[in-house]
């Protein structure tokens, strides 16, 4: 029998509840000496009900170009407690593996996207899939046949509703030629989409692409996508001009309107959004810097989550997840199981480092 995460010495706490709110489950998966960091991931539920998730294990290092591997646990009770981790994707990149979307496929079929990095001039997505829940899964296809540093962030990939894929990346272009100098990488990036009619079999690049409009050291990093009740797109990037900037697309991806700033304010950090199963309703989960809740300048925090019924024009119902001003709250992950959300993020602070503990929390939709 594998041992639940709750009871090795990765700590399972039991919040307390929230006002107005029943009790929340949260396990943190804490950093050590052989894993110093674990970090960003994504969920999906298993044909027999189990939930996988998926997530980065940092094992020689912790910087983003240390050497890292895919690892995944499984819940049976819906996010409460999560078995011991295995090995999934090992590391087969010249310095990592990480960054996961999982996706359930319109063909049955699970599909697992991470990105692979060999140097500060070479960063790409993958794709494996899977028919038999992740047990094996298929050789990678590349994503992105360029060569050159593309981002891809966790839990990203979505599939429309007339089956394309869209895969949301950051370019960086290349400001020198030494592939393990950092200051090869121009952090300046610019937004492009690639899509996919067959399942991930073949990839093509979207018509538009997009930097930001301004004097920037950012440019538009990381980007994300989620499909609108109306069909349309919605598109968004981390910036440093003060709020996520967001495009939109009415034709699946193929073109995309100008960046603009949205209605979110945040810093250098990145928004995660998704549909409420059965409902017309977004949920948003970024560091809120309106001063509606206190916040340090710069810092990722607070964590909190807000509702939009408008397609992501105006937000409300603004609920802080988390508020520790030391904290450091990231690359969130969400998944939706019968009455809960699932959030996996990273939740580090000054102690163990801002991404090196991974949370997952599980709170009730109500």
């Amino acid at each position: 029998m594998k041992t639940p995460l709750t009871v090795l010495a990765l700590i399972a706490l039991c919040a307390p509840p929230l006002p107005g709110r029943a009790a929340e489950d949260v396990v943190n998966i804490e950093p050590t000496r052989e894993n110093p960091r674990n970090s960003e991931g994504s969920f999906a539920t298993l044909r027999d009900g189990r939930i996988l998730f998926c997530y980065t294990q940092f094992y020689g290092g912790a910087a983003d170009h240390s050497p890292a591997r895919v690892v995944g646990i499984e819940s049976r009770d819906d996010g409460r407690t999560w078995s011991q981790p295995r090995i999934v994707v090992d590391n087969e990149g010249g310095n990592n593996v990480m960054s996961v979307s999982l996706l359930r496929l319109k063909s049955g079929k699970l599909a697992l996207f991470y990105v692979l990095k060999n140097s500060w001039l070479d960063c790409r997505p993958r794709l494996r899939t899977s028919d038999d829940d992740g047990a094996t899964w298929s050789e990678p296809v590349l994503v992105v046949a360029a060569p050159g540093y593309f981002v891809l962030n966790n839990d990203r990939v979505v599939q429309l509703s007339t089956g394309r894929l869209v895969v949301p990346v950051a370019f960086h272009r290349a400001r020198d030629t030494d592939p393990v100098a950092a200051k090869s990488f121009d952090a300046r990036a610019i937004d492009v989409w690639y899509l996919s009619d067959d399942e991930g079999r073949t990839w093509r690049e979207a018509d538009s692409w997009w930097a930001l409009p301004g004097v920037t050291r950012s440019g538009l990093q990381e980007p994300g996508v989620v499909e609108l009740p109306d069909h349309s797109l919605l598109g968004w990037s981390r910036t440093d001009q003060g709020h996520q900037f967001e495009m939109r697309s009415a034709d699946q991806g193929k073109t995309w309107s100008a960046p603009v700033p949205g209605p979110l304010a945040s810093p250098v950090s990145p928004a995660s959004i998704k549909v409420i199963p059965g409902t017309s309703r977004l949920l948003v989960l970024y560091n809120d810097h309106s001063g509606k809740f206190p916040f340090p300048k710069g810092r990722r925090t607070p964590l909190v989550a807000a509702l939009s019924d408008d397609g992501g024009k105006t937000w409300h119902s603004h609920r802080s997840i988390e508020s520790d001003p030391d904290g450091w709250y990231c690359y969130t992950a969400i998944h939706f199981v019968k009455d809960a959300v699932l959030l996996g993020y990273c939740a580090g602070d000054k102690t163990v480092g801002g991404l090196n503990r991974l949370r997952i929390r599980r709170l009730k939709l109500d």
